[in-house]
């Protein structure tokens, strides 16, 4: 099948004729690296210094291996000729042909009826001759079946004559003439656009542009056309140091032709009906950034921005080139950290200092929570800040080398809030250990910990006394008994050679006194510090207030692992290696997959049981992941309430798939009297290349249709057509798609 003759400029940046690195060439040669030619016949001509070689020649020179029927050498001018079923190879990249001339001083050469196959991007592209006429120039004659002349000149353009798209016997797309970049090296310049159409935006146009600044950054500027809301501008920077030093700042601006201020039909066409709020600016803007830089002495820094001009903005825009989803998953895969979910009004900002030590951890951090809706709507803004928030913390360790262990969790925190109460906390919560383990049937483990937490207010008006500093102690306890039960069966499988069946009874036993804390600061998202009755508030974190605790906690999990045997031929191959056959016992050489895991697990409250509770007992949990490896994957948790002989809760993800490529995902779950949804996608190989895919979401407790979708994907080696159609809870849109590969998309 042809592809679009514009995908031949792909052969230069894919090293096929040339690359930026060095790598190898098909048409170049290394002087100082021999080359090695075996055939049926060899001869060599003294008077013109030439080797011709007949029948099964073969000429190899590190990854490049060139076999013909017929070879001419000629030594002194570095000029060969190859006749007769002509195959080279470079790399996993192969070229075929009825003869080559290559003159290698010059860099030039010529293959005749060629045919080249790039590993990289999967292209077989096909020519009566492809030349390279100069050190960085290349023509091709009829290199497609759609294309009559192509040039290309490396760090110039290239030039193409009557290109065609052609899906089967079917042209898709044309042109008679195109010029195009064929640039080795990051080059300014526009970028492939993207079109759509939605209900919100109408027909839409972005048009990335993008400035190769200096080796270690660029940047991407987007023009956004929306027909129904205006032009959004975004600009993307970058840069990269070293693998620990980089970051990414991204900024969008709208003038927005559509406001929800609250008069007839606004909200109903421009608003959101979720968080209650109207939203009547025009001026509309989001500045997130990502940043991690190495420091000295082995600390490391991380910084998060995230600010937005309203509560819509990201409801609005979660889809395109600047939207949402995009920058939520560039964020995840370059640094590893991902946004808070684009239905949050509250963005979390914040600036991480941290140091790994073998037994310590250090994590400082400023925190920030910009609450969208406080900022803009509320005359006073109670959001409690954590400015800073200092963590110091020790694994657990032994104490000299007595028998006694202990680790350590500690911080300092100053909560700031622009209306409301300020203070400082430090809380420190040593726990000491002290382990047995009788002989292989069980371990016991009672520990204790100490737990000491100092206040200090900067404001009196906060306290109902004169009393700005608190103090208190408070002491725990556990008891962790648990044992490890297991057989190992041999099954001798084709991919599975052993699964071992693991049991793990454990019961635990935490204990916390009671003790008042009424007169204690209180830091939560109220304008009040401290509290008479704490149940009223909700509590920040878990150490302002401590409750009583006298819990036995009973579980039993079973586990599955099988060893695959397949590993156990690279053992034996590594063992060859070994000196006099010496085996090397590493377990390493095995794989092992933990592919079931299925826990059971309940709760005795004793203070529960002392007040005359009705229902000490917690729901029984359980929770199953099962991932055999193929066809099918299961992640489910449930409550269930003997008491009430019902679920209280139930979730379960479904995934299963076959050999040919067709997909099903299955997500529900259930809390009782409050929430059950059902989400779907399922994707269909009609055949190699045609594909259709569907998704559906429903909120079940409210009767509802959150989002439904579906589409058509067609594939070939060189390009994609994507079609798809997305109804959400407030718009429609349609989606078109095509992806050259190699090249970029085009579409939205």
């Amino acid at each position: 099948m042809a592809c679009l003759a514009l995908i031949l400029f792909i052969l230069i940046v894919t090293s096929v004729y040339a690359s930026a690195e060095g790598k190898s060439r098909l048409l170049e040669d290394d002087p100082k690296e021999p080359w090695h030619i075996i055939a049926d016949e060899i001869h060599y001509d003294d008077n013109a210094n030439k080797y011709i070689a007949k029948g099964n020649v073969t000429i190899t020179k590190q990854d490049k291996n060139l076999s013909a029927d017929y070879v001419r050498f000629d030594q002194k001018n570095m000029k060969a000729f190859a006749d007769g079923h002509v195959i080279m190879t470079v790399g996993q990249d192969i070229l075929t042909g009825s003869s080559m001339e290559m003159d290698l001083n010059a860099e030039t050469g010529t293959i005749y009826n060629g045919t080249i196959f790039l590993q990289e991007n999967h292209f077989y592209i096909k020519g009566d001759k492809l030349k390279k006429v100069g050190k960085d120039s290349y023509t091709a004659d009829k290199a497609s079946i759609t294309t009559r002349n192509l040039k290309i000149t490396i760090e110039g353009y290239g030039f193409v004559k009557h290109a065609a798209l052609w899906a089967k016997k079917i042209p898709v797309l044309y042109t008679p003439f195109l010029f195009f970049p064929a640039k080795l090296k990051r080059q300014s310049g526009l970028l492939a656009p993207q079109f759509g159409y939605s209900d919100r935006k109408g027909m839409e146009y972005i048009q990335p542009f993008y400035w190769a600044i200096n080796r270690s950054s660029d940047a991407t500027f987007y023009l956004d056309y929306m027909a129904h809301r205006g032009e959004k501008l975004g600009l993307e920077y970058r840069y990269v140091l070293d693998e620990r030093s980089k970051g990414t700042l991204m900024y969008d601006f709208l003038n927005d032709k559509k406001v929800d201020d609250g008069s007839p039909g606004s909200s109903e066409r421009w608003g959101y009906e979720d968080d209650n709020f109207l939203r009547p600016n025009s001026n509309r803007y989001w500045f997130r950034m990502k940043q991690d830089q190495a420091l000295p002495f082995g600390f490391s820094s991380r910084l998060d921005i995230d600010i937005v001009s309203d509560q819509d903005y990201l409801l609005e825009f979660k889809d395109g080139l600047t939207g949402f989803k995009q920058t939520n998953a560039y964020f995840l895969k370059n640094f590893g950290r991902d946004l808070d979910d684009n239905d949050d009004p509250v963005r979390t900002n914040s600036l991480n200092l941290n140091r790994i030590w073998p037994a310590y951890s250090l994590n400082a951090e400023l925190l920030w929570y910009d609450n969208v809706i406080s900022r803009r709507w509320e005359e006073t803004d109670t959001t409690l800040q954590r400015l800073p928030f200092i963590e110091f913390d020790g694994s657990k360790q032994r104490i000299f080398s007595s028998f006694f262990y202990f680790d350590l969790e500690s911080e300092y925190t100053y909560f700031y809030r622009e209306d409301g109460a300020r203070g400082h906390r430090m809380d420190a919560h040593p726990r000491f250990y002290l382990p047995y383990r009788y002989k292989n049937y069980f371990t016991v483990e009672p520990s204790i910990g100490v737990q000491e937490t100092v206040w200090h207010l900067d404001k009196d008006e906060y306290s109902p006394s004169d009393k700005k500093r608190f103090n208190r102690q408070i002491y725990d306890t556990k008891l962790d008994l648990f044992s490890e039960i297991y057989q190992i069966f041999n099954v001798k499988g084709k991919s599975i050679e052993k699964i071992r069946h693991t049991i793990r009874p454990q019961i635990i036993w935490d204990y916390i006194p009671e003790k008042d804390q009424d007169r204690y600061p209180l830091f939560d998202d109220s304008d009040e510090i401290i509290t008479q009755h704490q149940d009223e508030y909700s509590l920040f974190d878990g150490i302002d207030r401590i409750e009583k605790q006298n819990l036995v906690t009973y579980s039993i999990t079973n586990t599955l692992t099988s060893r695959s045997k397949e590993n156990r031929e690279k053992k034996e191959e590594h063992i060859l290696d070994k000196p006099n056959g010496h085996e090397n016992h590493n377990p390493s050489n095995y794989v092992y997959n933990q592919f079931c895991r299925f826990k059971l697990e309940q709760s005795y409250d004793i203070n529960k049981e002392k007040d005359d509770d009705p229902e000490p007992f917690s729901p029984i949990y359980a929770e199953l992941e099962l991932i055999p490896g193929r066809y099918f994957s299961i992640d489910a948790d449930a409550e269930w309430s003997h008491y009430d002989n019902e679920f209280r809760s139930r979730n379960i993800e479904l995934n299963l798939w076959d050999n040919r490529g067709d997909k099903l995902f299955v997500e529900y779950r259930y809390t009782t009297d409050s929430t059950e949804s059902i989400y779907t996608d399922l994707l269909l190989k009609l055949s190699d290349r045609l594909s259709t895919y569907a998704e559906y979401e429903r909120d079940i407790f409210n009767g509802q249709v959150i989002k439904y979708g579906l589409g058509f994907l067609y594939e070939t080696q060189c390009w994609s057509l994507d079609i798809h159609l997305i109804k959400d809870e407030s718009d429609y849109k349609y989606q078109l798609m095509i992806n050259l590969f190699g090249i970029g998309n085009i579409g939205l």
